[in-house]
């Protein structure tokens, strides 16, 4: 995706995969500075462990407490993340407003701290929930004090969920479950959804999970994860180059590849 947008826009850019053990992080970053890498994007387990190694932090990855993408200024090393704008982004390309929206946010991982705060101030109600309640009411709690605003919480299990969601309009599921090779799992029971919602699933592998199929059984408008991996992707090659990326060609080649 990101080195068919450098050959798109004439840069002298690659794009590698690198697999950094957890006890080799330190000297990875390290590395970056001495090999004057220019970027970097960072996943799991990484995104919260490589904020010590960092010289700043944009407000939002201090709020998130995790960091997706490094741009390397002459050796500083300054951490952004751009999950939640690729949610953001990705949810109001399919047409669906976010503000006055009643959300269902499932996840108390990087991606759903990245998502609760960047949806927080956009949408009217936001109520999170997690196979480890105590984990989203924390959450709930930070988010609630920092944005002056009321969010909700509560564990995946017990009549709560089901009466909040039948209040909803906006389902995310920000968590792994239903990713390949674990395609036949889902987090949600379909009987839970209706025709009137919108089910956003940040899984892109594959681009239809058992959650997204039963959705689409129930009637129910989805969203897969393609448009947030593209608008994320995006954001950070934004960050690096200074320029925007070629969205529609960068959406292409995902979806060629994922195809295979």
């Amino acid at each position: 995706m990101l080195n068919a947008a450098f050959k798109a826009t004439g840069l002298d850019y690659v794009y590698v995969a690198m697999n950094v053990k957890k006890k080799k992080l330190a000297s990875a970053i390290a590395g970056m500075k001495a090999f004057s890498i220019h970027g970097l994007n960072v996943t799991i387990p990484h995104k919260i462990d490589v904020l010590k190694y960092l010289d700043h932090l944009t407000l939002e990855a201090r709020e998130i407490r995790a960091v997706n993408t490094i741009l390397n200024t002459n050796g500083r090393l300054q951490g952004f993340n751009t999950d939640g704008i690729g949610a953001a982004k990705a949810i109001q390309e399919s047409g669906t407003p976010l503000e006055g929206q009643n959300v269902v946010l499932i996840g108390g991982g990087g991606a759903a701290r990245a998502i609760a705060f960047t949806l927080s101030n956009m949408v009217g109600k936001l109520t999170i929930f997690n196979r480890h309640e105590e984990k989203a009411r924390k959450l709930a709690a930070e988010l609630s004090r920092k944005r002056k605003k009321r969010v909700f919480s509560g564990g995946l299990h017990g009549d709560i969920l089901e009466q909040t969601l039948s209040d909803a309009g906006l389902v995310i599921n920000a968590t792994s479950v239903g990713m390949h090779p674990n395609e036949d799992a889902s987090i949600l029971d379909g009987s839970l959804l209706r025709p009137d919602l919108v089910v956003f699933d940040i899984v892109y592998n594959p681009l239809e999970t058992r959650l997204l199929r039963e959705a689409e059984k129930a009637g129910a408008k989805t969203v897969n994860g393609v448009g947030m991996l593209v608008h994320q992707g995006a954001e950070s090659f934004r960050i690096w180059t200074g320029i925007e990326a070629p969205l529609d060609l960068m959406r292409k080649v995902v979806l060629k590849e994922l195809s295979k």
